[in-house]
C-alpha cells in the first residue's frame, strides 16, 4: 500500500489488484461463487467489484458495464440493473459514481490476448489505434475528468483526452507509471506475427453481420490465454488478430482472422479446435448491419 501511494503521487496514477491487505475476503468469495454458479449473480457481483473500489479510498468512480455476447450481462435489461446497483451502493458510500453501459457483442479493437491487448492500448495512447477502442477511452475519460472536477463537461473532457493522446503526453506518463512498479514497455509494438501463424476462412462472402465475443474469448483460452481450472498457467505470448471486425466486406475464400498456433501442452488448443471455433463465431449475411452505437447509456 505504501508502494501503490507513492507511485500515485509521484505520476497521478498507480495499477493495483486484489491482495491480502486489499479487500482480502473478496478472493475468497469469488472462488466460492466460481464452485457454486454464482459468478452471474448481481448482488455478488456488486459486491466483488465495490469493495475493492471503495477500499481503495476513492473520492469518484467511472465504472464501464459491458452487454452482449462477450459480457456477463447478455442483455440491456440485467446491464442496466448491474450498473443501477453499483451507481447506488457508491452514491450511499458518499462517492460521485457513474456508469457507461457499453457494447461488447464483439471484442474490442483487433486483437485478444494478454501480452497484444496491452500492445494496442499503447496504440491508443501512442495517439493511434482501433476506433472503437479510442472512443472507448474518450468517453470513460471524460467522465473521470468531470467526476474529478477536472472539465465542467463530458465534451470539454473528451477534448482534454484527445490532446493528451495526440502530443505524447498520455503515453509518457503511463510509462513512467510502469517504470515505478518495476516493469518497462516493449520498445516497438509490432512483431506478433510468427511464422506459426494459422488464418481462418469462413464460407462464401459478403459482409460480417455478426462475432460471438464469447466464443472468441474462448478460443482465446483454448490456447492458453486464460485459465480452465485454477492451477492452469497463463501464456502471455498467445493472441489472435480480427482481421474483419463487422460491418466490414468478406470475399470468397478470404480469411477473417488470424492466431498463433498453440504451443505444445496447451490444453484444448489444437489448431483444429480453434480453427472451428473461430469460424463459427463469425456470421456472414450479404448486407452489412446497422451501425451500432458503442457507448449505449450513461447510469448516474
Amino acid at each position: 500500500m505504501e508502494k501503490f501511494r507513492a507511485v500515485l503521487e509521484d505520476c497521478g496514477m498507480a495499477l493495483i489488484g486484489q491482495t491480502d491487505r486489499l479487500a482480502p475476503a473478496d478472493k475468497k468469495l469469488y472462488a466460492l461463487r466460481d464452485v457454486t454458479g454464482t459468478v452471474e449473480s448481481i448482488p455478488l457481483i456488486a459486491a466483488s467489484i465495490m469493495s475493492k473500489k471503495l477500499a481503495e479510498g476513492i473520492d469518484g468512480l467511472v465504472l464501464d458495464v459491458k452487454v452482449g455476447s462477450g459480457a456477463f450481462m447478455k442483455t440491456p435489461e440485467r446491464a442496466r440493473e448491474l450498473a443501477r446497483t453499483l451507481v447506488d451502493i457508491g452514491q450511499r458510500a458518499g462517492k460521485r459514481v457513474s456508469a457507461l453501459i457499453t457494447d461488447m457483442s464483439q471484442p474490442l479493437g483487433r486483437w485478444v490476448g494478454n501480452a497484444v491487448e496491452v500492445q494496442e492500448s499503447i496504440e491508443v495512447l501512442s495517439g493511434r489505434g482501433e476506433p472503437d477502442l479510442v472512443e472507448l477511452t474518450l468517453a470513460l475519460g471524460a467522465e473521470m475528468l468531470v467526476l474529478g472536477k477536472a472539465a465542467r463537461s463530458v465534451e470539454e473532457g473528451r477534448e482534454k483526452i484527445a490532446r493528451v493522446l495526440a502530443d505524447g503526453s498520455a503515453l509518457q506518463r503511463f510509462r513512467r507509471c510502469v517504470e515505478l512498479q518495476g516493469g518497462e514497455l516493449p520498445a516497438s509494438t509490432r512483431g506478433w506475427f510468427a511464422e506459426d501463424t494459422v488464418r481462418v476462412v469462413v464460407a462464401g462472402s459478403g459482409y460480417v453481420t455478426a462475432i460471438d465475443a464469447e466464443q472468441v474469448g474462448l478460443s482465446a483460452i483454448a490456447l492458453g490465454a486464460g485459465r480452465l481450472r485454477k492451477e492452469d498457467s497463463i501464456d502471455a505470448g498467445t493472441w489472435i488478430w480480427l482481421k474483419k471486425k463487422v460491418g466490414e466486406k468478406v470475399e470468397l475464400n478470404e480469411d477473417v482472422a488470424w492466431f498463433s498456433a498453440p504451443r505444445q501442452g496447451n490444453r484444448e488448443g489444437g489448431v483444429a479446435h480453434v480453427t472451428a471455433q473461430l469460424r463459427a463465431a463469425y456470421t456472414i449475411g450479404p448486407e452489412p448491419p446497422p451501425p451500432r452505437p458503442l457507448i449505449l447509456e450513461a447510469i448516474r
